[in-house]
């Protein structure tokens, strides 16, 4: 996973904007965790309602306050915010645990095309080994919460067996009743990775995306 970041530099929300501009750190913050991309801007009406609830969602399954130990689970803020100063406004109330990459990285944007987002807010969602769970998390976010986790994680044991123990890795045990499911609603290609054809999903308030029109947003 780190090395969808590799020779980048990811910075922490906390007041110290701590930078993570090595490998061994990147390792460290995004190995064997599933990674929400976020794509998302202050401008972006829709963004401003689904921050909160994004917010909530992190904290619940990350902060020890709400569980004895954080998920795997890490979320880096890929801003497309027109300037500096909205990004920082737009992080100043979110997880000092977030991270995100610096303004003038012109990966911000690569990143839109490679998974072809076409609408804010987007979710990311990729498993441990870099390949796409979900196209866009943001819906299966509201209506859920925190169950989604269990729902990726789950779903990433049965295709890449990433969070398995070494000795299941033979005969893995049946996860739950619901497995089947899960492992169609969620099953990808690995020559997919970042790739889609174009998709539309009508906005539940009536309203368009940030950018609007009828072309991606990058």
């Amino acid at each position: 996973m780190a090395s969808l970041f590799s020779g980048r530099v990811l910075i922490r929300n906390n007041s110290d904007q701590d930078e993570l501009d090595t490998e061994a750190e990147l390792s460290r913050r995004l190995e064997n965790r599933l990674v929400l991309l976020f794509f998302g801007a202050g401008s972006c009406p829709q963004c401003q309602a689904f921050a909160p609830i994004l917010r909530d969602f992190f904290v619940r399954l990350t902060d020890e306050f709400y569980v004895l130990r954080a998920a795997q689970l890490a979320l880096v803020y890929v801003s497309q915010d027109p300037t500096e100063e909205e990004q920082d406004l737009f992080l100043r109330d979110m997880p000092k645990k977030w991270l995100f990459l610096p303004f003038e990285d012109d990966l911000r944007r690569d990143l839109g095309r490679q998974f072809s987002v076409e609408r804010l807010p987007a979710v990311v969602v990729l498993k441990p080994g870099g390949d796409v769970l979900t196209r866009d998390a943001t819906d299966e976010i509201r209506r859920l919460g925190p169950a989604c986790f269990a729902n990726w994680q789950e779903a990433a044991e049965v295709l890449d067996r990433n969070f398995l123990q070494p000795e299941d890795l033979d005969d893995p045990a049946p996860r739950s009743l619901t497995e089947p499911l899960r492992r169609c609603k969620y099953r990808v290609d690995p020559a997919a990775r970042g790739k889609r054809g174009p998709r539309r999903e009508s906005d539940p308030e009536g309203e368009g995306g940030a950018e609007g029109g009828d072309g991606g947003l990058f």
